[in-house]
């Protein structure tokens, strides 16, 4: 490795979907340029189960009406103002009001619950 030269990694959050894999690559390009793209990827797996995405997709949009929805001209800007909005919503105490009642889940997720013969 040289010295001075900065290798660039892209790391990126995946289902558990078959196809979310570094070995999908060699299916789809040629090897040299399947083996480039591996060495460039970090792959990161979400949990199959609790998916913590659930929690953190609502909280990046709010983040984004709220704090970001502007155009700003430096990276410090960003993270700067994101760190004084995740202060002051902590601080708040803000939390997600759940609109999907257990009435409403046994109807939808039916297929979920044992059947109970009466």
């Amino acid at each position: 490795m040289l010295l001075g030269c900065v290798r660039k990694r892209i790391t990126l959050v995946c289902d558990q979907l078959n196809t979310h894999a570094l070995a999908s690559l060699y299916a789809a390009f040629e090897p040299v340029e399947a083996a480039r793209l591996v060495g460039k990827l970090e792959l990161v797996h979400r949990p199959k189960h609790g998916s913590w995405l659930n929690m953190a997709e609502p909280e990046l949009s709010v983040l984004t009406r709220q704090c970001l929805r502007r155009r700003m001209a430096k990276a410090a800007s960003i993270a700067s103002e994101a760190m004084q909005w995740a202060t002051q919503r902590n601080a708040a105490q803000s939390g997600t009001d759940w609109h999907f009642t257990t009435k409403q889940a046994r109807i939808t997720l039916k297929y979920l619950y044992p059947k109970i013969r009466t």
